[in-house]
């Protein structure tokens, strides 16, 4: 395609290839270094940060296409009835809000009870759509500011100077926070109890995971941007340096996906663990946050066409694209300026940048009419966060400004569209068949702009600090050659053939086990409990359960909170070497920070303002009445029926003194803590994990071993371990000389009996000592979950709360079902 021919300006554009990245003559070697190419970060194939990398995700095989359809292909949604409390985590600014409104939408059709948590600026918008809306913090305004200044992962000396690092980071702690609550708490409104039992996010909303771990709930990813590591194309924001290498290009773009994730949790790491742990949750090892969505297997799903971009054949059947996500066009009457400057001259073009907050509009504004002036083209202009306005003598009466308008209506009465590559106007334009020349600031948009100009509808991306007015209006000539009107139709045709929404639904669905998920009784409901006594195993909702407390069946401390998909974060160990150094390095930095805690926490201590309620910002007086008028006064398990407030609000009434002595003595205790957790139980469990993965760094075949969450789970582990450990090596002692002498004769069965007495000794010694290491894990997650309960307790009493209200409440009443399933709840026990 050389469709940069008919784009003549005194700047060349940047070559940008998906699916090929470009080395560069000169053989650079730095690690990363920002380029002006949209903000991308470039990376060096000869740099140490590379390689490093490189070693990690080679030791992460790359999938094949399987046999197997995905479970969203051969879904039928007959198959699921269940009606969930459902969260939508998203951050970003009002294009990436959207798409999740009208998901949103979708899944109130199904009969879902939907949440979406996002920033304070969009409640209306969210809210006006029927959705329920929870506030989770942060400015989306000022984090667009602060991407339009530092477009790539690496933040400028201007921005360093400015203190707006730590700025974001208080920002990202404030939305962590906001999150959490958005999964627990009452609607801020109607105050509505509400607990969720699935999420559903994007994946800068970050907190995500933890979440879904904390509650033991489903978790679905869904995303604009290509998030997970594939050899099909690099990631957005990498640029990769092949000067002089031998690397392949498939390996390369697999790397530049964990450079990104690598850069980001260097960032936020330490934010995301320190609110983990007010959430009573050991932290995510460092070599496990990068990559961790894709070491969990989290499903995933990418809202974009197919027909533009095909799913990569090396991504796993828990990811799927689905096609852009489309709301239900709004009724809307444009002004009479609107219309009557689209109906009184040929279709204008396009040209609006939306949340993009730009440091000299002025300056951009000229840049845009000298263009328009110079392809002799009439044009509506959005004045966007920006406020685009007028430049003094180039305005006329073939400009028309305006303010908030829906794409959906405008995109149909204009030529083409000129804007900054957000996705969902990226996808509205081609939908509507419009011709688009991409202007991207950050993130996914020089992505967009490349996949639009691959297409052949619209010219390549002109970044932000290259436009000229002398290339745009080349740019927007091309737009409107029939070349490119061609390819819009053509991707529009083929767009409006799917259903990216329903898709969308259905992989959700799909990725959800309803047997797993539903209540014994009543089978529209997710389990929130399980009974227990004698034989008698019930998985109960919160209306069945509270329906059986009512009516004196069942007591509440009979029940014990139900954990449908539990989520465990361990570290991979690959050899007993790196694994014992990694975990002896872990031990001696936690001492490390335990020791300065025991002087630093009382400094802080003073310098705390008394009496803030940090986190406590949605936690009210209201709130607490609205808990009351539901307590019936039993006598709670969990505690006091007003313990979530009333435990947090006594948590910040202790003086600045008492806090001092304890967070020095909490400085000693960690340092003990780390000591002997490190020396006698993570040391010897890395040693162990070590051992146990040893034969796969020369083809061996390992087995797995199940998650340990208890102390009984460890004793399992231990038990099984041994058995296997000792018979696997033993049968590889035979069998490996026997195989190599098949293979490649007598060579082959001398490499055989090193290769199976190596296998004998690692799995024979990891069986051996995690007799010990195992049971001493399990032990230690179940002290912690004894003495880390305040979480634990909160999400028990949020569950009896919803489900006293769905009982008492105007929803739904005991009323709701017949006495024959009355009957049969009592009935079953029995």
């Amino acid at each position: 395609m050389d469709n940069l021919k008919s784009i003549k300006g005194d700047v060349p554009l940047p070559e940008y290839s998906p699916f090929e990245m470009e080395g560069h003559a000169n053989g650079e070697t730095e690690a990363i270094a920002p380029t002006g190419d949209g903000g991308r970060i470039e990376l060096s194939t000869h740099s140490k940060l590379f390689k490093t990398l490189s070693r990690v995700v080679d030791r992460f095989p790359t999938k094949g296409p399987s046999d197997e359809p995905p479970p969203y292909e051969k879904w039928d949604g007959r198959q699921f009835n269940l009606k969930l409390n459902i969260v939508i985590q998203v951050v970003g600014s009002r294009g990436d809000v959207q798409p999740f409104v009208a998901l949103g939408v979708e899944l109130l059709r199904h009969g879902h009870r939907v949440r979406l948590a996002t920033h304070d600026t969009f409640c209306d918008f969210v809210q006006d759509s029927g959705l329920e809306f929870y506030p989770i913090g942060g400015d989306p305004a000022e984090l667009m500011a602060y991407m339009v200044k530092n477009p790539g992962l690496l933040p400028s000396m201007r921005s360093l100077r400015a203190g707006e690092i730590q700025k974001k980071r208080k920002m990202v702690a404030e939305m962590l926070n906001g999150c959490w609550d958005s999964c627990i708490m009452p609607d801020p409104v109607t105050m509505r109890p509400f607990v969720a039992e699935a999420i559903i996010a994007n994946p800068p909303s970050f907190a995500h995971i933890t979440c879904a771990q904390v509650l033991g709930i489903p978790l679905h990813l869904m995303f604009t941007m290509p998030w997970t590591s594939t050899k099909s194309f690099p990631h957005p924001l990498i640029k990769m340096n092949l000067a002089n290498s031998s690397i392949s290009v498939g390996h390369a773009n697999r790397v530049s996906y964990l450079a990104v994730e690598w850069l980001t949790w260097q960032g936020i790491g330490d934010v995301v663990n320190s609110w983990r742990k007010t959430l009573d949750l050991e932290p995510v090892p460092t070599s496990e946050g990068p990559m961790l969505a894709e070491t969990l297997g989290i499903p995933f799903t990418y809202c974009w066409s197919p027909s533009l971009i095909p799913k990569p054949s090396d991504w796993p059947s828990h990811i799927g694209v689905c096609g852009f996500f489309f709301r239900d066009p709004p009724s809307y009457e444009p002004p009479p300026e609107i219309k009557s400057f689209i109906e009184h001259g040929p279709p204008p073009i396009y040209i609006g940048f939306g949340s993009i907050v730009i440091d000299d509009p002025a300056k951009l504004t000229t840049i845009l009419l000298r263009a328009v002036r110079e392809a002799g083209v009439r044009a509506i202009i959005s004045r966007g966060w920006s406020n685009l306005g007028d430049a003094a003598g180039l305005c006329g009466n073939d400009v028309l400004y305006i303010g908030d308008c829906p794409h959906e209506w405008l995109f149909q009465h204009v030529a083409a569209v000129v804007h900054h590559g957000g996705a969902g106007t990226t996808a509205c334009g081609l939908l509507n068949g419009r011709p688009t020349t991409v202007i991207p600031f950050f993130g996914d948009q020089p992505f967009w702009g490349a996949m639009v100009a691959n297409a052949g509808a619209g010219p390549q991306p002109i970044p932000l600090d290259i436009l000229t007015y002398e290339n745009l209006a080349a740019a927007i000539r091309f737009c409107l050659t029939q070349e490119a009107l061609s390819a819009a139709e053509t991707l529009s045709c083929k767009m409006r053939s799917e259903s990216g929404i329903r898709n969308a639904v259905d992989q959700f669905h799909a990725s959800l086990t309803v047997g797993e998920l539903e209540c014994d009784i009543i089978k529209d409901r997710a389990a929130a409990w399980i009974y227990r006594k004698g034989k008698t195993h019930l998985k109960l909702s919160k209306l069945a359960a509270e329906i059986l407390i009512e009516n004196m069946r069942i007591h509440p401390s009979q029940l014990e909170r139900y954990i449908p998909r539990p989520i465990v974060i361990d570290p991979v160990r690959w050899d007993p070497v790196t694994a014992t150094t990694s975990s002896l390095a872990s031990t001696l930095k936690g001492m490390v920070v335990s020791t300065s805690d025991i002087f630093i926490k009382p400094v802080q201590a003073y310098q705390r303002p008394a009496g803030n309620l940090g986190h406590m910002r949605h936690l009210s007086e209201s709130e607490l009445s609205t808990y009351s008028s539901f307590d019936k006064h039993r006598s709670w398990p969990m505690g006091d029926t007003n313990s979530i407030a009333r435990t947090r609000l006594r948590e910040f009434s202790t003086g600045n003194l008492g806090v001092a002595i304890i967070g020095s003595a909490s400085g000693v205790s960690g340092f003990l803590k780390c000591f002997f957790k490190g020396m006698y139980v993570d040391m010897p469990l890395a040693t162990t994990e070590g051992l146990r993965s040893l034969p796969k760094l020369y083809g061996g075949e390992v087995r797995e071993i199940n998650k340990i969450t208890d102390w009984k789970s460890g004793a399992a582990v231990a038990g099984k371990n041994f058995v296997d450990g000792f018979k696997d090596g033993f049968t590889d002692l035979v069998q490996e000389p026997i195989k190599g002498g098949r293979e490649d004769g007598t060579l082959g069965a001398i490499k055989g009996i090193g290769k199976g007495s190596a296998n004998m000794l690692a799995k024979a010694s990891s069986g051996v000592l995690g007799l010990v290491a195992y049971p001493g894990h399990g032990i230690c997650k179940s002290i912690n979950a004894a003495v880390h309960h305040k979480t634990a307790r909160s999400i028990n009493h949020a569950r009896l709360i919803e489900g006293q209200y769905l009982v008492k409440g105007e929803q739904t009443t005991c009323r709701d079902f017949d006495e024959v399933l009355v009957r049969d709840m009592f009935d079953r026990l029995q």
